[in-house]
């Protein structure tokens, strides 16, 4: 293929739930077809490609000083692969979120118990007055 089809996948909080069902979902060239898509994530990632839907996006038009702008069409590809398989670039983003979100959890737990700590010694010398 001399036409590079998949131009970049595309990363966001919609994408990463659709990924964790197997659903992995691409920004493609305007002019491809589905199995065109799906003959060509099968050769990049080696995954067996089960379904491609697509999403036609018409450009907005836009207010750009004097008259008026449109922005680009784009085309996105929602990508089904067999189960058990996963493509690495949204395995990745998806851990580093993981991680992130643990290590939130934990500041909040300690946070909480400083204050907790400071309501009680607060408490006691309420107390011993």
């Amino acid at each position: 293929m001399s036409n590079i089809l998949i131009k970049k996948p595309i990363i966001s909080e919609k994408s990463f739930n659709l990924a964790a069902n197997g659903v992995y979902t691409f920004l493609v060239d305007l002019s491809s077809e589905k199995k065109q898509i799906a003959r060509e994530v099968e050769e990049l990632f080696k995954v067996d490609v089960i379904s491609v839907n697509i999403v036609n996006i018409p450009g907005k038009v836009k207010r750009v000083k004097k008259g008026y702008g449109k922005r680009s069409d784009i085309k996105k590809a929602l990508v089904r692969i067999k189960k058990g398989q996963k493509i690495s670039i949204f395995e990745v983003e998806e851990d580093k979120k993981q991680k992130t979100q643990k290590e939130m959890k934990a500041k909040d737990s300690k946070i909480k118990i400083g204050r907790n700590n400071i309501d009680d010694n607060l408490a006691k010398e309420n107390n011993a007055n």
